[in-house]
């Protein structure tokens, strides 16, 4: 995925009502900016950050720039939650995901289960339906390991236990999770964080449901997806 502008490089100021952010640009003005991330963001709102901004052509958002990257340590992260469902889904269409490969139809924001909606439905004949649940991965608390959830999560339990429900009627259920960092090597569960998403992820693969990771080449210009990382259990 190419950002559609040249990206606009502020220094963070603050983070605030989840979904808003003030930031001071080069010129020096200030602006806010809209934060597509509904996470806590752990270790990537400080002050004084270095961030890179998009700025849209549709005269009527409220807020025209969007908050897309963040340096932390000299490794860029994408926080931008409205990605990565399209960058998984171009990754599978052009065959970069082995373990997705081999089906003809791809179709994203499908209902099924109990009032939910399937990030990506793969289908092909002879095939089962293979239901794929994307997840952004932002959260690094040491050297090595990129950790999901960042904070307590019960809808991401949910879409565990709706991917355990498709497994049992016969289908394939993936639960894949992106890792919008440069700077991460292995993955694993935060569940000291939030228990309750850490025993609906093992009671997942217990049933059936497969885990993919990958994590992502970032620069200014674009996202795109990187290589197989492996899940610590």
């Amino acid at each position: 995925m190419k950002f559609s502008t040249p990206l606009i490089k502020g220094r963070l100021i603050k983070r605030y009502k989840r979904f808003l952010a003030d930031v001071e640009l080069e010129s020096g003005e200030l602006l806010t900016a809209h934060v597509a991330n509904p996470g806590s963001m752990m270790g990537l709102k400080e002050e004084g950050m270095t961030v890179w901004l998009s700025l849209s052509d549709n005269a009527k958002r409220k807020l025209p720039y969007s908050w897309e990257l963040v340096e932390v340590d000299g490794a860029l992260v994408g926080i931008n939650t409205a990605h990565p469902n399209g960058l998984v889904a171009e990754a599978i269409e052009s065959g970069q995901v082995a373990a997705l490969s081999g089906y003809e139809k791809l179709t994203r924001e499908v209902k099924y289960g109990l009032n939910s909606r399937i990030d990506i439905l793969l289908s092909g004949d002879g095939l089962p339906d293979c239901y794929v649940e994307v997840k952004n991965v932002t959260l690094k608390r040491d050297d090595i390991h990129a950790e999901f959830p960042d904070s307590v999560t019960a809808r991401g339990a949910k879409h565990l236990k709706e991917l355990v429900s498709m497994v049992e009627q016969g289908h394939r259920a993936v639960m894949f999770y992106l890792i919008q960092r440069t700077d991460c090597t292995k993955f694993r569960i935060a569940g000291d964080i939030d228990p309750a998403y850490a025993a609906a992820f093992q009671e997942a693969i217990d049933a059936g449901v497969e885990i993919i990771c990958y994590d992502c080449h970032i620069t200014t210009s674009e996202i795109r997806l990187g290589s197989v990382v492996p899940v610590i259990p």
